[in-house]
C-alpha cells in the first residue's frame, strides 16, 4: 500500500466518532461480543486504546519501544473505566498526527515486524482504516448507529482495497480477516467492511444465562 494522501482531517472524524461510541459503553457491556473474533469489548477497546497510543508515539519518534504497544499496559485502566481510558488516548493521537513534519516523519511500526519503518502519510493511513472499521465494531457491539460522513467513506475506501486480501489475513496477527463477498448495491461502507472481513449484518449474539 502506497499514499502521499494527508488523511488527517478525515482520520480526526474517524477517531472522534469512535470517541462518541466508546462514551455509552459502561462496565457492564465489556463481555459483549463483537465482530472481532475471539475478542469481546473488553479486549477490542483495550487493543484499541493501546493502538492510539503506539502510533502516537511512533508519530512523536518513539514507535520503536515495544512496552507503548503493550496491551497489558491498559487493559486494567480500560476496565475501571472504559470510556475516559479511551478518550484520553484517542485525542492524543490525534494531537500526535496534527503536528508538523508528520506526513513526512518516519514511524516505526514493531507490531508489523522487527525493524518496520514507514513514512508517516502511510502510517496514518493505516491507522485511519483502522478505526473507520473499529468504530464500527463497537458499535455493532453495544448495537448503535454508526454514521461517518460520506467524504469519509470515500476517503477510506481506496486506502481499504489497498489491502490485499492474501494468506497474511489467515494469520493470527492479521488486522482482517479474508474478504468476503458484496452484494450488489451494497453502500461503500458496507463494502469496505466486506473486503476486511466483516460481515455488515453481523448483529450481537443475545447474552445467556448460567
Amino acid at each position: 500500500m502506497r499514499t502521499t494522501t494527508d488523511v488527517r482531517p478525515f482520520h480526526r472524524i474517524a477517531v472522534l466518532t469512535s470517541i462518541k461510541i466508546v462514551d455509552q459503553i459502561t462496565r457492564d457491556d465489556l463481555h459483549h461480543a463483537t465482530p472481532c473474533a475471539g475478542w469481546d469489548l473488553g479486549d477490542l477497546l483495550a487493543h484499541m486504546t493501546v493502538q492510539h497510543r503506539g502510533f502516537a508515539a511512533a508519530a512523536r519518534g518513539a514507535g520503536a519501544d515495544l512496552a507503548v504497544w503493550d496491551v497489558d499496559t491498559v487493559s486494567e485502566a480500560v476496565a475501571v473505566s472504559p470510556a475516559a481510558t479511551y478518550a484520553a488516548a484517542a485525542r492524543d493521537v490525534v494531537d500526535a498526527f496534527a503536528a508538523d513534519g508528520t506526513m513526512e516523519a518516519k514511524f516505526a511500526l514493531p507490531e508489523f515486524g522487527p525493524d518496520v519503518v514507514v513514512p508517516g502519510a502511510l502510517a496514518m493511513g493505516f491507522h485511519f482504516i483502522d478505526y473507520v472499521v473499529h468504530g464500527w465494531d463497537v458499535a455493532r457491539s453495544i448495537d448503535v448507529d454508526f454514521q461517518l460522513p460520506a467524504d469519509v467513506i470515500a476517503a477510506a475506501e481506496p486506502i481499504a482495497f489497498a489491502v490485499p486480501d492474501d494468506a497474511s489475513r489467515r494469520t493470527p496477527r492479521s488486522p482482517f480477516r479474508t474478504a468476503l463477498d458484496s452484494p450488489r448495491g451494497s453502500s461503500r461502507l458496507d463494502r469496505i467492511l466486506a473486503h476486511l472481513g466483516r460481515s455488515p449484518a453481523w448483529v450481537p449474539r443475545p447474552v445467556r444465562c448460567a
